[in-house]
């Protein structure tokens, strides 16, 4: 009798192991753009330190101009940067952005909207995301570490087709360099201030 239980019970879940198995799809392994930015501060004869951000970039598309389109699919939600794998930030170097100290590591990052329509990059653990094996697609079941506020800037007046970041920095002071994100309409920016030591 426990056998045949036993026997039951292993070909039930084979069953469902199988129509689990048979919901699975997969996309992808074809190239698709991805663009970087970076800083990279050398010395006379080594390298500094460096931070930058890779990122897919999505089309803007005219639905989104519809009167309250755009505020539908952001207010309230974190949007994913990017799209595809994840938008990375890297730093070997101290930063502060918008006021916010950012420790030299490896970060997924996201841009978090307020309900009351206020900017913010999302920074993102990536080894808790690889635990939960949680993918850019599923922003709303990746957990938020921190945020660094980001200025909204005057409207793009020609919509910017596709999603550029870039970091400028300073002329006068090359520890001073600014964070741009442009898509469509939007233009965010933020300080970047630079630790690069004595």
């Amino acid at each position: 009798m426990r056998k045949t239980a036993s026997l039951i019970l292993l070909l039930s879940a084979t069953s469902l192991l199988g129509q689990e198995a048979k919901k699975i799809e997969v996309e992808g392994g074809t190239p698709d753009e991805t663009a970087s930015t970076r800083l990279a501060f050398f010395g006379e004869k080594t390298a500094v330190g460096q931070f930058a951000i890779n990122y897919g970039r999505p089309a803007w598309r005219a639905a989104y101009d519809a009167p309250g389109a755009f505020d539908k699919m952001t207010k309230g939600k974190v949007w994913r940067m990017g799209m595809n794998f994840w938008t990375t930030f890297y730093t070997d170097l101290p930063l502060t952005i918008s006021g916010t100290s950012v420790a030299p590591g490896l970060y997924f990052l996201g841009v978090d909207r307020a309900a009351d329509g206020s900017w913010s990059l999302a920074f993102i653990d990536p080894v808790k995301t690889r635990a939960g094996h949680v993918d850019a697609f599923y922003m709303d079941q990746a957990k938020v570490e921190f945020k660094a506020p980001l200025h909204e800037e005057a409207p793009e007046k020609d919509a910017v087709q596709k999603l550029t970041v870039t970091i400028d920095h300073g002329a006068a002071d090359i520890k001073k360099a600014t964070l741009r994100i442009a898509w469509g309409h939007l233009a965010l920016s933020a300080p970047v201030a630079v630790t690069l030591g004595s």
